[in-house]
Order: C-alpha cells, then sequence, then structure tokens
C-alpha cells in the first residue's frame, strides 16, 4: 500500500488537472474558480481576504495572478483599492461554472458514501492539526 502523502498529491494533481480541463471553455484554473468563490462568498472581498483563504491551496504570487485573470477577463472587478466583487456577469458565468463542478465532484464521489468522506476528512483534519501543532 502507497503512503497517505502519495495519494494527498497524486488526489490534489488529479484534482486540478480534470477541473483545469474541465473549467477551460469557461477561461478558468481551478485557483481561478477558488478566487472567484471566496469573492462570492466574502461582502467586500479583498486580496488579503482571498490570500488568508487559500493559502493552503497557492502561494502569494499563484493567487495574485489568478485575481489579476478573473479582473481580465471580467469576472471581477474593483470597488476600491486592494478590494475585489463579482460582475454581473461574472455572477452569471459563475452560475454556470457551479453546474459543471456539481457534476465533478458527483463524479469524484462515485463509490464514496457520505460517511465515508466525512471519515477521510475527518482524519486528514486531525492529522494536520497534530503536524501544524508539533513542537519540531
Amino acid at each position: 500500500m502507497k503512503p497517505i502523502g502519495y495519494w494527498l498529491n497524486r488526489t490534489d494533481h488529479a484534482f486540478t488537472t480534470h477541473m483545469n480541463l474541465m473549467l477551460a471553455e469557461f477561461g478558468l484554473t481551478r485557483i481561478c474558480w477558488q478566487v472567484l468563490n471566496v469573492v462570492a462568498d466574502t461582502a467586500e472581498a479583498t486580496d488579503t481576504d482571498i490570500h488568508t483563504v487559500l493559502a493552503a491551496n497557492a502561494d502569494r504570487a499563484v493567487l495574485d495572478a489568478a485575481i489579476a485573470t478573473t479582473l481580465a477577463d471580467g469576472w471581477t472587478t474593483r470597488p476600491g483599492p486592494a478590494r475585489v466583487a463579482l460582475t454581473d456577469d461574472g455572477r452569471h458565468r459563475l452560475t454556470q461554472v457551479t453546474d459543471r463542478v456539481a457534476a465533478f465532484r458527483t463524479l469524484s464521489m462515485h463509490d464514496i458514501t457520505d460517511d465515508e468522506y466525512r471519515t477521510a476528512v475527518s482524519v486528514l483534519e486531525r492529522m494536520t492539526r497534530n503536524i501544524e501543532t508539533a513542537t519540531p
């Protein structure tokens, strides 16, 4: 049996690769989609909000590039300094993308029960806490 680190890396790679291919027709990548979700979920979102929420997903340069992509493609706008908001068009297009992401989630959960999913997430959360709170 391969160790958990192998499967974590392989799963993340598979998620990213598949989502990037699936979202390409919308001009998005997985990380851009994640940025859009932070903006949609956070009233008066700031660049700092995006960096904080997605810190585990990408480094600052990648997040800044994703923010710039959403701005350049008209998904978002800057209503003030270092603030990001969805445009009306971005909100409409994000609704279309949501259907595609739901299909991806269904695919990724094939043959996995809700209890198995909750157990997997719980175990990963505890492993992360164990490592992050340990004194080297």
